[in-house]
């Protein structure tokens, strides 16, 4: 069986910094018909555990800390016997969602996760958050970016532990050299290719300074 991803839309809310926006996340699921990985398992712990339907969860994977991907991820995982894997990066950001507790792992730069035949191999990516994580899957021609690089441009960095610079060296250094046909799948928002974007590092910094 064919390791297949699948995109599940969710809505919600993101808070930081004494605010609060309504937001749309993409739920990741990646896998084939007997196992999965989620990534991201935002906002509707019920909609995604239908989205899975039935199948063994072998990992919960947070791209960052941010309460948007992972307010409902405990609730989730709970749901389908899995664990919940987080950057040590962004334990303070997990602290402030689950006071006192810590995911059930961390995610180590480099580490491989497989699933369906298919390997994620984790990429740390930092910059919208001090603990973001990229997933690249060679096989399937997809990284998973997280709220690091988006159709149009890198992530926020105007709250805290957010870095402009930093996202920028992630970007380039190790996003802009993937293969160029390599699809982008997003945190929110419609998916790209680094092909599409890679021209545009000097536009973006440009705008950030």
């Amino acid at each position: 069986m064919t390791a297949r991803i699948e995109r599940l839309v969710t809505s919600g809310t993101f808070s930081l910094d004494g605010g609060t926006w309504d937001v749309d996340n993409n739920v990741w699921i990646v896998g084939d018909d007997a196992e999965a990985i989620v990534i991201d398992p935002a906002h509707d712990a019920g909609a995604v555990a239908d989205a899975v339907a039935g199948r063994t969860v072998t990992a919960v994977l947070l791209t960052h800390g941010h309460d948007d991907h992972i307010r409902h991820a405990r609730e989730f995982a709970d749901k389908v016997g899995a664990p919940v894997l987080l950057h040590p990066g962004d334990l303070m950001l997990w602290e402030d969602v689950y006071p006192g507790t810590a995911p059930d792992a961390e995610i180590a730069d480099g580490e491989v996760f497989t699933v369906g035949g298919a390997e994620l191999r984790a990429m740390h990516t930092p910059g919208h958050s001090p603990g973001s994580v990229s997933f690249y899957a060679e096989a399937l021609g997809t990284v998973f970016t997280g709220d690091t690089l988006f159709a149009g441009g890198p992530g926020a960095t105007g709250r805290s532990y957010s870095d402009f610079g930093t996202i920028i060296e992630s970007i380039k250094d190790r996003l802009l050299t993937l293969p160029a046909e390599t699809a982008v799948n997003t945190g929110h928002g419609d998916s790209t290719t680094i092909g599409d974007e890679a021209p545009h590092l000097q536009e973006w910094i440009d705008r950030g300074h």
